[in-house]
């Protein structure tokens, strides 16, 4: 795999830790409040609900607030929200593909294309940034829970493509058309994941001098905090800086 591209992955900067958790929270309790209102809401037999719980569960979130997503769903019929994706350049010609939940399109495409604006970047149209990447399927779990001998095995066992293996974590991937066959296998062994889905990966990564790099971790910053945004992926070779 050409290496982490999912920002929300990629330790860039300290002391946001409260911040982001309220900004998690937040993303997660929206997408298990719309995967409940358009399927089931029994987990075991809503796949995408069961991926959003277990992404609460991985993040500490409280089971209350779980709980209240999924009623908000039955509370809300009125409210429909959309998946968007919005393709854009950053400084230095990055790539970045930008995936939002919204209840309002206008706003959400006004509010993105704003951040590309202010930040030194470009709203493109559909393709533009995509070209970079392939869309995988990607299940992360903890590395204390297994081993790597044994999540090898059973990785290959679900037919996945690839198993690594990291310090803190193991990273299954598979093709986008077996993601859930995969999936379902490895659940039936571990039924705790840090998190599971669809993710776009950049085929290369792209290395940009000091400037462009803090210039672009700035954009990337603001387009992960917009309460419209729910996952942000960038071709970006990560660096390690220091806080400003």
């Amino acid at each position: 795999m050409a290496g982490h591209s999912h920002w929300a992955g990629i330790k860039h900067r300290k002391g946001r830790a409260d911040k982001q958790r309220s900004k998690i929270f937040s993303k997660i309790s929206k997408e298990i409040t719309v995967a409940a209102k358009l399927g089931d809401k029994d987990p075991n037999m809503n796949a995408r609900l069961r991926s959003a719980i277990q992404s609460a569960r991985s993040a500490n979130m409280p089971k209350e607030n779980v709980e209240r997503a999924i009623n908000k769903s039955a509370n809300n019929q009125d409210i429909n929200f959309d998946n968007l994706k919005y393709e854009g350049m950053g400084p230095g010609k990055i790539s970045i593909i930008v995936e939002t939940l919204t209840d309002n399109r206008n706003r959400t495409a006004s509010n993105i294309r704003t951040i590309f604006q202010k930040y030194g970047g470009s709203l493109g149209s559909t393709g533009v940034a995509s070209h970079n990447f392939k869309q995988l399927g990607i299940i992360r779990i903890e590395k204390k829970i297994i081993t790597d001998e044994l999540m090898l095995e059973l990785a290959v066992e679900a037919g996945a493509d690839e198993c690594i293996s990291g310090e803190k974590t193991h990273e299954i991937f598979c093709s986008k058309d077996q993601f859930y066959k995969v999936k379902t296998a490895i659940e039936s062994k571990i039924k705790d994941f840090l998190k599971s889905g669809i993710e776009w990966h950049s085929l290369n990564q792209l290395d940009i001098n000091e400037k462009q790099y803090n210039m672009a971790v700035n954009l990337l910053e603001a387009l992960d905090e917009d309460d419209d945004v729910q996952s942000v992926y960038t071709n970006l070779k990560q660096k390690i800086i220091s806080n400003k």
